[in-house]
């Protein structure tokens, strides 16, 4: 099964930590645990073209906010 991680850096002249949640919560996301601020759990195993299309469909609800992330998946 695959779970995709997202760490974020806020910029402090963005959006609030609580309106990104928001959006990361609309895009599927739940708050994180053992170090990870958002986990994607997928139910099943994920392929790279949709964790791609994961991190175009984060990038694309971020825009504007001025903040960036970094995605990692693993595979239980």
């Amino acid at each position: 099964m695959t779970q995709t991680f997202l760490l974020l850096q806020l910029d402090s002249e963005g959006s609030s930590y609580s309106e990104i949640a928001e959006i990361l919560e609309s895009v599927g996301f739940r708050t994180g645990a053992e170090g990870h601020e958002f986990v994607y759990d997928w139910g099943r195993r994920a392929s790279v073209r949709e964790t791609l299309e994961l991190a175009d469909r984060i990038q694309a609800a971020l825009k504007g906010s001025r903040v960036s992330f970094r995605i990692e998946s693993t595979e239980d």
